[in-house]
């Protein structure tokens, strides 16, 4: 069974920073793409960033492109996103996602084939 546990997420003050964490079992972690999504409340979900299987080809939405970090360490099974300089508009649900591709660039929610179950991002001015 394929389970993705987000945790990290919790309450900072404009221009803090947070670091999301996200295990991964049930898969080959290796086939996957994975990515970070963010659902505020009211507003669809959208892609935030993310990293191809090697690690090495991150994309970046352009709301985050210069404050956030995606990273992967495929021999711990886990993929990370570091968030700098937050702002109000950045308060969301975050949820990890795992796509079965080799492929980089922007992860497309009708491609993600896992879901977490989200860890909650909230900044407060």
């Amino acid at each position: 069974q394929v389970h993705l546990m987000e945790s990290g997420g919790g309450s900072v003050q404009v221009g803090g920073s947070l670091r999301l964490s996200c295990s991964v079992s049930g898969l080959t972690f290796e086939n996957y793409k994975l990515g970070w999504f963010r659902q505020a409340p009211g507003k669809e979900r959208e892609g935030v960033a993310c990293v191809d299987w090697t690690g090495l080809k991150p994309f970046y939405e352009d709301s985050v492109k210069g404050r956030f970090t995606i990273s992967r360490d495929n021999s711990k099974r886990t993929l990370w996103l570091q968030m700098n300089t937050l702002t109000p508009e950045d308060t969301a649900m975050y949820f990890c996602a795992a796509e079965r591709a080799y492929s980089a660039g922007r992860c497309y929610i009708d491609s993600v084939d896992y879901w977490g179950q989200g860890t909650q991002v909230t900044v407060s001015s």
